[in-house]
């Protein structure tokens, strides 16, 4: 997933990273799992002072990682979390990253174990230009959010916003906070109903707690 959005030649922070980061309190442990090049962790070090770690599955973005500076080591969410000690950060992150694990109901579970809190943002498949596409051309979509071809995309488990709340409530996390965003990367009203949210949400925040 790409760790920034181009708005022009201008390359800006993502926007689910600025949400992540107002979800974190300063000075705490966190662990960033599939921490790509390290750009959420560089900004929670900075703005919020975390004792910082990162697990990332390819070495490139661990080279770049460590380059910045970055705690980050090579590791895959899928066996690898199992590894790590009850309780043993603050908040446990995975950014954009669930939908491409090949077992996202155990690494959410796993997550759960390991962070007394833990931020999850995902993209929306239930999107309604996702849906139209596939009703009006018959063929898997795209859009400038998921911009893959359906043989070369890194999503394997394709979630929308009900299903990740259901999986929520099937492991007896709590849905803290949560933010929607639309295609423009604003935030929702909460006065939107959740059915609505799955419609016109392009990606979403959720902070839990189990």
């Amino acid at each position: 997933m790409s760790e920034h959005l181009t708005n022009g030649s201008e390359s800006i922070t993502r926007v689910d990273h600025l949400l992540i980061a107002s979800m974190v309190k300063p000075g705490t442990r966190v662990l960033d799992v599939g921490s790509g090049e390290g750009s959420l962790l560089a900004l929670l070090e900075r703005q919020k002072r975390v004792d910082g770690r990162g697990i990332e599955l390819h070495q490139e973005g661990v080279n770049r990682s460590v380059a910045k500076g970055l705690s980050v080591i090579q590791g895959d969410a899928d066996k690898d979390l199992v590894d790590y000690p009850d309780d043993a950060f603050d908040y446990a992150i995975l950014s954009q990253t669930l939908q491409a694990t090949h077992q996202p109901r155990e690494v959410l579970e796993q997550l759960l174990r390991i962070g007394h809190r833990v931020i999850v943002s995902l993209p929306n498949f239930a999107h309604w230009k996702l849906r139209s596409q596939l009703l009006l051309t018959g063929r898997m979509p795209e859009t400038s959010h998921l911009p893959y071809k359906w043989y070369d995309t890194p999503n394997i488990h394709f979630c929308t916003l009900k299903d990740f709340r259901e999986l929520c409530e099937e492991l007896g996390a709590t849905i803290e906070q949560s933010y929607t965003l639309n295609s423009y990367g604003y935030k929702l009203p909460y006065a939107v109903p959740y059915f609505l949210q799955n419609l016109i949400g392009e990606q979403a925040v959720f902070l839990l707690k189990r």
